[in-house]
């Protein structure tokens, strides 16, 4: 673990530390929140509260109330806004960055646990390319209660700890309320923040950066391996979006804009704008405005975060490796096993919603049919499901199919078509490593595919 959180935990054992900050002036910029005139609270989330350790209760603390309303600072907190890059619809930004969010410092619980704890529509930063920095108090709402219920459910998922109105308009398409919205996130650490720094400034610092995330969200792996961090990473992050997906896929989750700015490495669910959850099951299932061609519709979504993992990968090669074969070779290896990894969570997932022991290669036609149905009817996605039980419970299991299947879920039909990392790119990379090839084949052949042999 690097020396910037060892000295944070043995220093401060209880409220907020600012390791990140202390990467430097590249990372990061000091950004006080605005005022606001009238702040009420609208959310208090008591049980989160009690989790972090946190003191203060802004329903009885009219203190409390202004700090989180940006109107005062909290003890030991140094607000600063954070810099990343991002692809948005398959386009590389080069500078995103917080434009409504300022990042009051990471809280450090009793157990030890460390959360960025950050105001949503707190204000303009120097990211916010024009814009007022306000949240309307609709997303605000939307955001407390989808999160907490993507947790309740057991994803991972960012929280709000308070919603409190401003008591000033924000004008959008009309005239609405403002509010800010306190979000509690393992970190805000995005792949857009590794391209930030592997592509946009050309590499320099990505290595600072890799280790900070390593020793913060993967260091039990890290200590135990002599491994690159950069390989550690990458593998981590495999896993979390993976298992991520899964539970999307299983719930019936639509995101809506997975960017790669919208791709948390800790495995949190972030940014919940255009999403939703289906009611009735269509794979083209799509709830953003803008998203009029479906990129990020509920059936793309595994192969969307398949190529957010590859976009990672490339960013990491310099660091995997000095030798650019050897590092793209390691690289692709690891890109190559989240279909596999995401089969094994939504396998697993999918038969306890089907009420099923698992789900074998005998399965396999028979769930595709029941999607099949659920599609052509337009059932009810959720609704659909205990009726399935039900009748599995009155009707015997049929006879396997003669043909074999070679996995359980064709993962054809989850993937979206996507361009190659190498087609949308822009912006310089670090060093002359190559490029991944992103293994279309997982989500658009025509032939069954077997999970084990990626």
């Amino acid at each position: 673990m690097t020396d910037r959180l060892n000295r944070a935990k043995g220093a401060n054992a209880l409220g907020f530390d600012h390791s990140y900050a202390r990467l430097g002036p590249a990372f990061s910029t000091p950004q006080a929140p605005d005022p606001v005139s009238d702040p009420r609270l609208l959310l208090w989330n008591q049980n989160l509260a009690d989790t972090l350790g946190w003191s203060g209760d802004p329903q009885s603390d009219a203190a409390q109330l202004a700090a989180l309303a940006g109107n005062t600072p909290l003890p030991d907190s140094h607000p600063i806004a954070t810099v990343y890059a991002g692809h948005q619809f398959g386009q590389y930004n080069p500078q995103l960055g917080d434009g409504r969010a300022t990042l009051l410092g990471e809280w450090l619980t009793p157990s030890g646990e460390r959360f960025d704890i950050q105001l949503k529509g707190a204000g303009p930063t120097a990211y916010s390319r024009g814009g007022d920095g306000r949240s309307p108090i609709g997303p605000v709402i939307r955001e407390y209660l989808v999160s907490e219920a993507m947790f309740t459910l057991g994803v991972p998922s960012t929280r709000a700890l308070a919603a409190i109105a401003t008591g000033e308009p924000v004008i959008r398409d009309q005239i609405e309320p403002g509010a800010i919205l306190t979000r509690v996130a393992s970190s805000h650490l995005r792949v857009g923040t590794i391209q930030y720094f592997a592509m946009t400034r050309g590499g320099d610092d990505v290595g600072a950066l890799v280790d900070y995330v390593v020793d913060r969200h993967f260091g039990t792996t890290a200590e135990a391996s002599d491994q690159p961090a950069a390989v550690t990473l990458l593998e981590g992050v495999c896993e979390h979006f993976a298992r991520l997906v899964a539970h999307w896929q299983v719930l019936g989750f639509v995101h809506g804009v997975l960017n790669t700015d919208n791709a948390l490495l800790c495995g949190q669910t972030i940014d919940y704008g255009p999403c939703a959850f289906m009611d009735h099951f269509d794979p083209k299932a799509c709830f953003s405005s803008i998203d009029r061609q479906g990129r990020y519709a509920w059936a793309n979504q595994p192969g969307t975060m398949h190529w957010n993992l590859a976009v990672l990968a490339e960013c990491l090669l310099p660091l995997i490796n000095e030798d650019a074969e050897a590092a793209q070779q390691v690289a692709q290896d690891i890109v190559d096993r989240y279909p596999a990894r995401f089969h094994a969570h939504h396998q697993r997932w999918l038969a306890a919603k089907l009420g099923l022991d698992t789900i074998t290669e005998a399965d396999a036609e028979l769930v595709q049919s029941f999607h099949d149905i659920m599609a052509t009817e337009s059932a009810r996605f959720n609704a659909g499901v205990p009726v399935a039980r039900r009748a599995g419970q009155r009707f015997p299991r049929p006879h396997p199919p003669t043909r074999a299947l070679h996995r359980p879920a064709r993962i054809a039909e989850l993937g979206g078509r996507l361009a190659s990392p190498a087609q949308s790119q822009q912006g310089r990379h670090s060093g002359d490593h190559g490029r991944l090839v992103f293994s279309q084949s997982d989500y658009h052949s025509s032939q069954p595919l077997s999970a084990e042999s990626h």
